[in-house]
Parts: C-alpha cells; sequence; structure tokens
C-alpha cells in the first residue's frame, strides 16, 4: 500500500427530514447565500424545507447554476456575495451546484482572476466557509474537496481541488431525489459507478481493504441502482444508490492506491465541446480504456471480473473480456448509452479538438501508468465510435 494522508471533516446528516437541522450547523449571525440550479427544488418542496430551516437568518437567494456550471455564472454569485458580505454559502442541489459554490467560495476572497484557479493552479489560501443540501447523489462533491466549472465562452472543462472547500456539513435526505428525472437517475448511477472504477480498477498494491470497499460500493450500485428506476420511490434502494455515490469519491477507497482519472479527463472534453451529459460521457469512454489498456489493468481487470460479476469460467482473456462487456451492458440496462454514434458524435469533429487540448496543457502522460499519451486517446476514442 501506498503512503497516503486521509482527512475529511465533513458532517453528514443522513436521512428524512434532516434539512430541518440545518440551523444547527450555520452560525446564527451568518449572512447566507442560497444556491441553487434550474429551480426544480421550488417544485419538490426541498426550497421550502430550506427557508423553513433558515427562519429567522439572514438570507439571499442565487438560482439559476447550471448543470457542469458555467464560469461566466458563478462569477455574478462571486459580485454578488463580495457586494453584500456574505459569508456563509450553502448549495442545495445536484453534483454541479456543489462544485459551482466551492468554486465561488474560493473565488471570492481570491486575489485575481479567479479563472487561473482552474487554469493555472493558482493557490488557494481562503474561502467562504459553505454547508449542503444534496438533491443527486452521482459526484460525491457533498463529501469531497474537488469542483469542476466549465468556461462557456472558450468551451472548456477543468477541476480544481482543495480542503478549503470541504462542506462543513452536507445533508443526504433520499426524499429529496424523489422527483429526479429518470435520465438524471441514471446519469447519477454510472457517475458514482466509474468514480470507483477510477480508483480501484489500476494496479494491485496489497491494499484488500480498499478493494473489498470498492468491490462492495459497486456491487450495491448493481443491485440497488435498477430498483430506483424500477420504483421511483423505494426510500430504501434510493438511500443505498445515495450513501454508495458519497463513498464513491470521499477519498476512502482512493486512499494508498493509484488512480486513473483518463476517463475523467476525455469526458469532460466530450461535454465541454459536444454537451453531453457528464454520466454519458463515462459510459462512453470508460469500457473503451478498459479495453485499450487491458494490458496495464490485467491483474484488477481478472479480479474485478471475479469479486464484482462472479466471472470465474473460461481463459483469463475471455473472463477480461466478458467483464468489460458486462460494465457496458450495465450502463446500457440502467439508460445511459455508451456509444458516440448513439449522441451523434463523430470522430472527425471530434478527436482533433480533443488532442490538441490535451497537449497544449500538457496532459500528455494520463492514467495510474502516465503512459496514455495522445495517441492512445486516440485509439479510445476510435474504439468508442
Amino acid at each position: 500500500m501506498e503512503n497516503f494522508i486521509f482527512y475529511n471533516p465533513v458532517k453528514i446528516l443522513f436521512g428524512k427530514g434532516q434539512i430541518a437541522n440545518i440551523t444547527a450547523e450555520i452560525p446564527a449571525d451568518a449572512k447566507i447565500l442560497i444556491t441553487y440550479g434550474g429551480g426544480s427544488i421550488k417544485s419538490n418542496g426541498v426550497y421550502d424545507q430550506v427557508k423553513s430551516a433558515l427562519a429567522g437568518h439572514n438570507v439571499i437567494e442565487f438560482g439559476g447554476i447550471e448543470p457542469n456550471p458555467h464560469l461566466e455564472t458563478l462569477l455574478k454569485a462571486v459580485e454578488l456575495v463580495r457586494n453584500e458580505g456574505i459569508n456563509f454559502l450553502l448549495a442545495v442541489g445536484g453534483g454541479s451546484v456543489l462544485d459551482g459554490t466551492k468554486f465561488i467560495a474560493a473565488a471570492v476572497p481570491f486575489v485575481g482572476d479567479p479563472w487561473d484557479i482552474l487554469a493555472k493552479n493558482a493557490p488557494i489560501t481562503a474561502a467562504v466557509p459553505l454547508g449542503a443540501v444534496l438533491t443527486l447523489p452521482a459526484t460525491g462533491s457533498e463529501m469531497n474537496t474537488n469542483s469542476v466549472v466549465t468556461k462557456w465562452e472558450t468551451q472548456e472543462k477543468l477541476h480544481f481541488s482543495s480542503p478549503l472547500v470541504f462542506p462543513r456539513f452536507s445533508v443526504l435526505d433520499p426524499e429529496t431525489t424523489f422527483s429526479l428525472p429518470v435520465r438524471q437517475i441514471s446519469n447519477g448511477i454510472v457517475d458514482a459507478y466509474t468514480h470507483v472504477m477510477e480508483q480501484y480498477l489500476t494496479y494491485p498494491v496489497n491494499a484488500p481493504l480498499q478493494d473489498q470497499i470498492a468491490e462492495s460500493i459497486l456491487k450495491t450500485l448493481i443491485e440497488e441502482g435498477p430498483k430506483t428506476l424500477a420504483n421511483l420511490q423505494d426510500y430504501d434502494a434510493r438511500a443505498n444508490v445515495m450513501w454508495s455515490a458519497t463513498l464513491a469519491l470521499n477519498g476512502l477507497i482512493g486512499a494508498g492506491v493509484p488512480h486513473d482519472w483518463a476517463t475523467h479527463m476525455i469526458g469532460h472534453e466530450l461535454t465541454a465541446i459536444h454537451g453531453l451529459d457528464h454520466a454519458q460521457t463515462l459510459a462512453i469512454v470508460l469500457p473503451s480504456t478498459l479495453s485499450i489498456r487491458r494490458d496495464r489493468k490485467w491483474q484488477k481487470l481478472l479480479q474485478y471480473a471475479e469479486r464484482v460479476w462472479n466471472i470465474v469460467e473460461g481463459t483469463e482473456e475471455e473472463r477480461v473480456t466478458e467483464a468489460i462487456a458486462k460494465t457496458r451492458k450495465f450502463f446500457e440496462s440502467v439508460g445511459v448509452r455508451t456509444r458516440l454514434s448513439d449522441y451523434g458524435v463523430g470522430l472527425e469533429d471530434t478527436i482533433p479538438v480533443i488532442i490538441e487540448r490535451f497537449e497544449k496543457r500538457g496532459f500528455v502522460a494520463l492514467g495510474e501508468h502516465k503512459d496514455v499519451n495522445p495517441q492512445v486517446v486516440e485509439q479510445i476514442l476510435t474504439l468508442s465510435a
């Protein structure tokens, strides 16, 4: 096992009715900005619960944060926070709202162009404290330091990470997810699954605990994910998927083990260029990445085949091939298509743009072995057609 430092201070308030308890988590004299997305929280009852819990607090609102949050929108919120003297942020929504709010938190005290936080990895020395009420389990943003932001003007999607943007608390109430569109439920399952795979399916380093926790999350998503689609009001299934998505990317299973993330890097570009949902891009890229990199991931692919999919018969080659095929089939079974052609995306207007961007940014040594270069990326995308 590799050396690691694990730190996660996020307080989780899990279960039905927990929104009412956020009052005790925010200073009474705080001036709060509630951030949210397209307004669905106002039709599903979440907004009313939040406002009720914050009765007596000084509250301002900022809505309209997009899926794959736009820098241009977030900068308006940064200006609002600065002008109004807001000193606490409350993100109410899915991963995009949480990611956008983390960027706002870091950008408010930042000196200079806030885009540098993402484009130049500029150091973050302070951030406005924030909390979260999660309504879409997928990204794990409710319990990690990560944020992904899109600059709409240039169609760039970049990320940053800082312990200063850990939420102080996150509310995970499965009932807030009952009104989600099926597409978002499906996307959340695929997103969480791929987060696990990026940390698990690399190469062995004798970390059996991390491996078996990762495998348990994958198996839980395989078992519980379809239940959430079969019955949109199944509280227990929603609870299990919600907690799985959080544990998939809160740092626990990634401690002391190698990470990949090439699938995510390629996927971000597909979203930026073609506007595909984040999870759609992951469903497209991951099976191809596993196929192209199978020799470098061989031992973990065999382990994955046996422990997650119970594939124990046939040659090693056959077991690996079947495991990859089952991964693709699972994504399709929960309603997320796995080919570029399924979304009307062609290679000729995709590969050259992504290769150029990766080379410009120095993304020429991706993956757990640092050997996913532009040529490998082209192979992965070609197989994804």
